[in-house]
């Protein structure tokens, strides 16, 4: 499995191809336009900050990470191209959620596969939503348009669904079973209609069926 991390606001770039064997990603964070940040370094640079008061408070407001295991806490998510919307809202049903961001490549080269898989009849069994990280909602609208998004997609604000999700590298798929608890995160750009991806879901979901 190949991954390139990249940076936040770096050039653009043509949409890149993706496949089960190939997972391409951004990094959320940097310190500067177009240099590659390692995981480690992005621990260690926000541990820095955060020790001499330097993070932001929106950030060290965030509420923490929910690991694979837990629950989803209740927030409220601001619709794109629909109306607001509950994280319990969609108990019920299986969810798979796609964090995403208009400058991110990798997010945008995804897109329409996640609108196949959506129409998919074996999708009838969950539901598929996208959150964008964008910080301007005009963004945000602007990538959806481009790419005629049917499905209902929501935008994150003081980055409270990122840091519960996760979402350090773009993009980042997560699986969520129908009473909000997570099951899998994914990172990286796949083709989501594509047999072996929609294998993953199903098992998935399957596996942790309640009987």
């Amino acid at each position: 499995m190949i991954t390139a991390p990249l940076i936040r606001n770096a050039k653009p770039f043509a949409p890149l191809e993706s496949s089960d064997d190939t997972v391409i990603s951004t990094l959320r964070f940097g310190p500067q336009t177009g240099t590659v940040l390692p995981m480690m370094r992005l621990v260690l640079l926000m541990s820095l900050l955060g020790a001499c008061g330097a993070i932001p408070i929106a950030f060290a407001d965030a509420p923490s990470e929910v690991q694979v295991g837990e629950t989803l806490p209740e927030a409220t998510m601001q619709g794109l191209n629909g109306p607001p919307r509950k994280l319990s809202e969609f108990h019920g049903k299986p969810l798979v959620i796609n964090v995403w961001a208009s400058w991110c490549g990798p997010c945008r080269s995804e897109m329409a596969s996640l609108e196949r898989l959506a129409w998919m009849e074996a999708a009838a069994s969950f539901v598929v939503i996208g959150i964008s990280t964008d910080d301007y909602p005009e963004n945000a609208k602007g990538a959806l348009k481009a790419s005629n998004a049917t499905i209902t997609h929501f935008i994150d604000s003081n980055l409270q669904l990122e840091n519960m999700l996760g979402a350090w590298q773009l993009p980042l798929t997560v699986l969520v079973d129908a009473d909000g608890r997570v099951l899998k995160k994914i990172y990286g750009a796949r083709a989501w209609d594509a047999p072996q991806a929609l294998q993953l879901i199903t098992d998935t979901f399957a596996t942790n069926a309640h009987p």
